[in-house]
């Protein structure tokens, strides 16, 4: 699954919005989400979430701007799943993750969030996760 030019284009936009609000609280909102409707995956991350918070916003803007070049990060992406094995991830967990991801956008986005950003984001994620599902199983 390719996303259209429009996808990238609506991915690139809504997040350069998020780009003005502090990048912990982003992820503070977004594991604090994951952790209320699935506490049993607290057990998966240290008891300090500050690193872990520069982590996920740090692949999150890199995987932004290399949006149009996901298939040369294929690679990557598969041994990121691979890695995420080691750490307990099984592959259930992606739809948790989605949901969380998807919900604290939308809270964060407010006006800007659109039945069509929801579709590119859910699609961009989609193809993350399936890529890194596969390297889960290699």
């Amino acid at each position: 699954m390719q996303l259209t030019t429009e996808q990238v284009r609506l991915i690139r936009e809504t997040w350069e919005v998020l780009r003005g609000v502090n990048p912990y609280l982003v992820a503070d909102v977004f594991y604090r989400r994951l952790f209320m409707e699935h506490p049993g995956l607290r057990r998966l991350f240290p008891d300090e979430m500050d690193q872990q918070y520069g982590k996920l916003m740090d692949m999150l803007n890199m995987l932004v701007e290399r949006l149009d070049q996901l298939d040369d990060l294929a690679d990557d992406i598969a041994d990121l799943g691979r890695r995420h094995v080691h750490y307990g991830v099984k592959p259930e967990y992606y739809n948790a993750v989605a949901r969380a991801l998807l919900w604290t956008l939308e809270q964060a986005l407010e006006d800007s969030w659109s039945g069509e950003a929801e579709q590119a984001w859910t699609d961009c994620y989609l193809q993350l996760a399936g890529q890194m599902q596969a390297g889960m199983s290699h």
